[in-house]
C-alpha cells in the first residue's frame, strides 16, 4: 500500500472511531436524563421551608440587626480551636 493510502485509511479508522465514542457519550447522556426524570417523578424532593434561627430576643442570630454573628460565640470557638491544635493530634 501506498503512503496515500495508509494516511486516508487510518483517517478512515480515526472517524470510525471518534464517531463510535460521540454516539456511545450521546447515548449515556440521554440515559442519565432518563434516569433523572424518572427519579424525580417517582421520588420528589420533599418541600420544607428554610429554618430561621432566632434567639430568646427574637432577632435572628442573636446579634440584634441579624446579619452580624454574636461575637461571644465567635471567641468561644476560637479559644477552642486554638485549645485543640495546641493539644496536638490524639
Amino acid at each position: 500500500m501506498s503512503e496515500t493510502a495508509l494516511l486516508f485509511e487510518s483517517l478512515r479508522l480515526m472517524l470510525i472511531g471518534m464517531g463510535i465514542v460521540f454516539c456511545f457519550l450521546l447515548l449515556l447522556v440521554g440515559i442519565l436524563r432518563v434516569m433523572s426524570w424518572a427519579a424525580l417523578r417517582l421520588a420528589p424532593l420533599p418541600q420544607t421551608e428554610p429554618a430561621v434561627p432566632t434567639s430568646s430576643t427574637g432577632t435572628a442570630m442573636g446579634a440584634g440587626k441579624g446579619d452580624e454573628p454574636p461575637i461571644a460565640v465567635i471567641a468561644a470557638a476560637i479559644a477552642r480551636y486554638r485549645k485543640r491544635r495546641q493539644a496536638g493530634p490524639h
